[in-house]
């Protein structure tokens, strides 16, 4: 998409980065589309209005977050944001990346639980015998990941190869802000029912400070694992629905069934797409007590 006065450099599965046109680098337009992923393919059709409520809730935890963000205060010095976007662009000052995704868990599930499945340990964290899927920690764990460069998979890393590429006090800071604002964030959720079992965060440097710099979406349905806790604490319910999360599961789980991952993706019924921002729609309103800024999708 071209967008007045911003030149367009990079898209990925999801989001769109834009310069200004002038050629001035203080600053960047990050732009949530509503395109949707799953099993390294973009889908069809997009999911509407995704793009505006996650980056309505990435706005709503970084006015709740005691960090620097990456977020312009200052918009009169900034270029305007197009209209047309506005609802799902965030205007952000310029930083130098960590190529770091750091991962926090507060319980063991996913790509994790398989990791500990086969070797006892995430990330060369040793953890009790005997956990099953979805068990929380008593403590989170810090399981950074190295973001690789355009085209290859992150790779999962220890913390000891995480200070071999960034030095020990970046590596240090970064696991001590992320384990910090899991806690916080996962005590805020608690207190609206959900149960924040991981997320990541990325973190730069502003080059004119220096300072340690919170960056791109945090804690939406895209970058987090939220479970609706009520439905987590009932031990009658089966496994799978105890850990239903407020993402697009629903998407993966119905390519599972009608496509064996070879070849293009089959379009994503309407029945699909609805349920899909629904249940993103449903952490919204569970977190912020309130409706996002549009109206919603009709199921």
């Amino acid at each position: 998409m071209q967008l007045a006065g911003w030149r367009h450099i990079y898209s990925g599965k999801v989001r769109d980065l834009y310069t200004p046109a002038d050629g001035s680098d203080a600053h960047l337009l990050v732009v949530a589309s509503n395109r949707v992923s799953a099993f390294d393919h973009v889908l069809e059709p997009p999911i509407p209005g995704k793009g505006a409520l996650l980056t309505a809730l990435s706005n709503w935890w970084f006015a709740r977050i005691d960090l620097p963000n990456h977020l312009v205060d200052d918009r009169a010095a900034a270029p305007e944001v197009p209209a047309e976007v506005a609802d799902r662009a965030m205007l952000t000052r310029r930083l130098e990346m960590h190529p770091i995704e750091c991962v926090v868990r507060g319980a063991l599930t996913g790509s994790g639980y398989a990791e500990y499945e086969r070797t006892g340990a995430v990330c060369g964290i040793e953890l009790p015998a005997g956990l099953r899927d979805g068990d929380l920690l008593d403590t989170p764990i810090y399981t950074p990941a190295y973001k690789a460069p355009l085209g290859e998979h992150d790779e999962n890393i220890t913390f000891a190869r995480s200070v071999e590429l960034v030095g020990e006090d970046v590596a240090t800071a970064l696991r001590d802000a992320s384990l910090r604002l899991f806690t916080a964030a996962r005590d805020l959720a608690a207190t609206r029912g959900v149960v924040l079992a991981d997320t990541k965060f990325e973190f730069g440097r502003d080059p004119l400070t220096g300072e340690l710099v919170l960056a791109d979406e945090v804690l939406t349905s895209d970058s987090s694992r939220y479970w609706d806790a009520s439905a987590y604490h009932d031990t009658a319910l089966p496994r799978q629905d105890r850990l239903a999360s407020f993402d697009k599961q629903i998407v993966r789980n119905w390519l599972s069934e009608h496509w064996d991952r070879t070849g293009e993706p089959p379009a994503l019924p309407e029945r699909i797409v609805a349920q899909t921002y629904e249940r993103y729609r449903e952490l919204y309103v569970r977190l912020t007590g309130g409706e996002p800024p549009y109206a919603p999708v009709a199921v």
